[in-house]
Protein backbone atom coordinates (compact mmCIF):
# COMPACT_ATOMS: atom_id res chain seq x y z
CA UNK A 1 0.00 0.00 0.00
CA UNK A 2 2.91 2.66 -0.53
CA UNK A 3 2.13 3.26 -3.76
CA UNK A 4 0.62 6.37 -4.77
CA UNK A 5 -2.77 7.10 -6.04
CA UNK A 6 -1.75 7.80 -9.43
CA UNK A 7 0.38 4.33 -9.36
CA UNK A 8 -3.03 2.78 -8.18
CA UNK A 9 -5.19 4.02 -10.72
CA UNK A 10 -2.73 3.64 -13.70
CA UNK A 11 -2.78 -0.15 -12.56
CA UNK A 12 -6.68 -0.47 -12.91
CA UNK A 13 -6.39 0.78 -16.58
CA UNK A 14 -8.45 3.90 -15.29
CA UNK A 15 -5.39 6.34 -16.02
CA UNK A 16 -2.85 6.61 -18.31
CA UNK A 17 0.83 8.50 -18.63
CA UNK A 18 -0.09 11.33 -20.71
CA UNK A 19 -3.42 11.92 -18.95
CA UNK A 20 -1.65 12.04 -15.82
CA UNK A 21 0.92 14.47 -17.45
CA UNK A 22 -1.77 16.68 -18.80
CA UNK A 23 -3.89 16.73 -15.21
CA UNK A 24 -0.24 17.70 -13.20
CA UNK A 25 0.40 20.19 -15.94
CA UNK A 26 -3.30 21.66 -15.14
CA UNK A 27 -2.98 21.14 -11.83
CA UNK A 28 0.22 23.39 -11.36
CA UNK A 29 -0.98 25.95 -14.37
CA UNK A 30 -4.48 26.31 -11.90
CA UNK A 31 -2.08 27.01 -8.85
CA UNK A 32 -0.33 29.46 -10.30
CA UNK A 33 -3.21 31.59 -11.83
CA UNK A 34 -4.55 31.47 -8.23
CA UNK A 35 -1.52 32.49 -6.46
CA UNK A 36 -0.88 35.20 -9.52
CA UNK A 37 -4.41 36.51 -8.82
CA UNK A 38 -4.59 35.86 -5.23
CA UNK A 39 -1.07 38.84 -5.44
CA UNK A 40 -2.87 40.63 -7.70
CA UNK A 41 -6.11 40.66 -5.26
CA UNK A 42 -3.55 41.52 -2.76
CA UNK A 43 -1.83 44.19 -4.44
CA UNK A 44 -4.93 45.71 -5.66
CA UNK A 45 -6.11 45.74 -2.14
CA UNK A 46 -3.08 47.76 -0.58
CA UNK A 47 -3.55 50.20 -3.12
CA UNK A 48 -7.02 50.75 -2.84
CA UNK A 49 -6.28 50.72 1.09
CA UNK A 50 -3.60 53.52 0.20
CA UNK A 51 -6.01 55.49 -1.67
CA UNK A 52 -8.67 55.44 0.56
CA UNK A 53 -6.09 56.47 3.09
CA UNK A 54 -4.82 59.36 1.24
CA UNK A 55 -8.58 60.38 0.26
CA UNK A 56 -9.33 60.36 3.85
CA UNK A 57 -6.67 62.24 5.12
CA UNK A 58 -7.33 64.81 2.28
CA UNK A 59 -10.89 64.75 3.39
CA UNK A 60 -9.81 65.47 7.29
CA UNK A 61 -7.59 68.49 6.11
CA UNK A 62 -10.18 69.93 4.26
CA UNK A 63 -12.05 69.98 7.18
CA UNK A 64 -9.83 71.55 9.36
CA UNK A 65 -8.90 74.29 6.66
CA UNK A 66 -12.61 74.92 6.22
CA UNK A 67 -12.94 75.48 9.97
CA UNK A 68 -10.39 77.54 10.67
CA UNK A 69 -11.56 79.45 7.10
CA UNK A 70 -14.90 79.86 9.44
CA UNK A 71 -13.22 80.99 12.56
CA UNK A 72 -11.72 83.36 10.81
CA UNK A 73 -14.53 84.89 9.04
CA UNK A 74 -16.50 84.76 12.62
CA UNK A 75 -13.44 86.97 13.74
CA UNK A 76 -14.10 89.47 11.29
CA UNK A 77 -17.84 89.87 11.11
CA UNK A 78 -17.35 90.38 15.35
CA UNK A 79 -14.31 93.27 14.47
CA UNK A 80 -16.98 94.91 11.92
CA UNK A 81 -19.75 94.51 14.30
CA UNK A 82 -17.96 96.09 17.02
CA UNK A 83 -16.47 99.08 15.04
CA UNK A 84 -20.12 99.48 13.90
CA UNK A 85 -21.21 99.77 17.70
CA UNK A 86 -18.60 102.13 18.42
CA UNK A 87 -19.10 104.32 14.97
CA UNK A 88 -22.63 104.95 15.42
CA UNK A 89 -23.02 105.01 19.43
CA UNK A 90 -19.64 107.37 19.53
CA UNK A 91 -20.20 110.80 21.37
CA UNK A 92 -19.10 114.00 19.48
CA UNK A 93 -18.49 117.87 20.47
CA UNK A 94 -17.35 116.55 23.90
CA UNK A 95 -14.43 119.15 24.19
CA UNK A 96 -13.66 121.17 26.71
CA UNK A 97 -11.85 122.87 29.64
CA UNK A 98 -12.34 119.60 32.16
CA UNK A 99 -9.40 117.26 32.12
CA UNK A 100 -9.73 114.11 32.79
CA UNK A 101 -7.20 111.47 33.37
CA UNK A 102 -7.48 107.45 33.02
CA UNK A 103 -4.71 104.87 32.69
CA UNK A 104 -4.09 102.72 29.33
CA UNK A 105 -1.49 100.13 29.23
CA UNK A 106 0.21 101.88 32.57
CA UNK A 107 0.17 104.88 31.43
CA UNK A 108 -1.38 108.44 32.28
CA UNK A 109 -3.54 109.34 29.61
CA UNK A 110 -5.49 112.82 29.66
CA UNK A 111 -8.66 113.88 27.88
CA UNK A 112 -10.23 117.45 27.34
CA UNK A 113 -13.82 117.21 28.02
CA UNK A 114 -16.76 119.19 28.80
CA UNK A 115 -17.74 119.69 32.73
CA UNK A 116 -21.09 117.33 31.81
CA UNK A 117 -18.84 114.50 29.68
CA UNK A 118 -16.40 115.04 32.76
CA UNK A 119 -19.21 113.54 35.39
CA UNK A 120 -20.72 111.35 33.30
CA UNK A 121 -17.24 110.17 32.94
CA UNK A 122 -16.94 109.81 36.62
CA UNK A 123 -20.40 108.41 37.11
CA UNK A 124 -19.39 105.84 34.40
CA UNK A 125 -22.70 106.76 32.23
CA UNK A 126 -19.91 107.37 29.47
CA UNK A 127 -17.16 104.97 28.98
CA UNK A 128 -14.04 105.36 26.95
CA UNK A 129 -13.19 102.73 24.20
CA UNK A 130 -9.78 102.43 22.26
CA UNK A 131 -10.36 102.92 18.68
CA UNK A 132 -8.65 103.68 15.19
CA UNK A 133 -5.13 104.08 17.59
CA UNK A 134 -7.11 106.67 19.49
CA UNK A 135 -9.68 106.81 21.81
CA UNK A 136 -13.96 107.43 21.62
CA UNK A 137 -16.56 108.28 24.09
CA UNK A 138 -19.46 106.04 23.94
CA UNK A 139 -22.90 105.63 26.39
CA UNK A 140 -22.86 103.07 29.18
CA UNK A 141 -25.66 101.06 26.77
CA UNK A 142 -22.84 101.03 24.08
CA UNK A 143 -20.17 99.95 26.09
CA UNK A 144 -22.30 96.72 27.54
CA UNK A 145 -22.60 95.45 24.44
CA UNK A 146 -18.99 95.99 23.63
CA UNK A 147 -18.04 94.69 26.72
CA UNK A 148 -20.39 91.61 25.98
CA UNK A 149 -18.10 91.39 22.27
CA UNK A 150 -14.58 91.80 23.76
CA UNK A 151 -13.97 93.66 26.45
CA UNK A 152 -10.47 94.80 25.98
CA UNK A 153 -11.86 97.12 23.73
CA UNK A 154 -12.80 98.66 27.03
CA UNK A 155 -10.52 101.49 29.54
CA UNK A 156 -11.44 99.64 32.80
CA UNK A 157 -13.25 101.59 35.19
CA UNK A 158 -11.29 102.79 38.22
CA UNK A 159 -12.90 100.83 41.29
CA UNK A 160 -13.76 101.59 44.81
CA UNK A 161 -10.77 100.37 46.74
CA UNK A 162 -11.21 97.15 49.02
CA UNK A 163 -9.08 98.35 51.52
CA UNK A 164 -11.67 101.43 53.04
CA UNK A 165 -14.74 99.73 54.94
CA UNK A 166 -17.74 100.15 54.01
CA UNK A 167 -18.37 102.55 57.10
CA UNK A 168 -15.67 105.12 56.18
CA UNK A 169 -17.15 105.16 52.74
CA UNK A 170 -20.61 105.59 53.69
CA UNK A 171 -19.02 108.76 55.72
CA UNK A 172 -17.03 110.08 52.90
CA UNK A 173 -19.69 109.92 50.22
CA UNK A 174 -21.61 113.24 51.70
CA UNK A 175 -18.28 115.18 50.89
CA UNK A 176 -17.85 115.88 47.32
CA UNK A 177 -14.51 115.31 46.10
CA UNK A 178 -13.28 116.08 42.89
CA UNK A 179 -12.36 113.72 40.44
CA UNK A 180 -9.30 115.54 39.34
CA UNK A 181 -7.35 118.29 41.08
CA UNK A 182 -6.04 121.00 39.14
CA UNK A 183 -3.47 122.96 40.49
Amino acid sequence: MAESLFEQLKQAGLVDEQKAKRAKKDKGRDQYQQTKQHKGKAALSDAAELVARVAQHKVERDRQLNLAHQQQQAKKAAQAELRQIIESNRLSRYDGHAIYHFVDDNKVKTLHVSQEIHQRLVAARVRIARFEAGYVLIPHTAAEKIEQRDAGILIPITGVDASVSAEAQDYYTRFEVPDDLTW
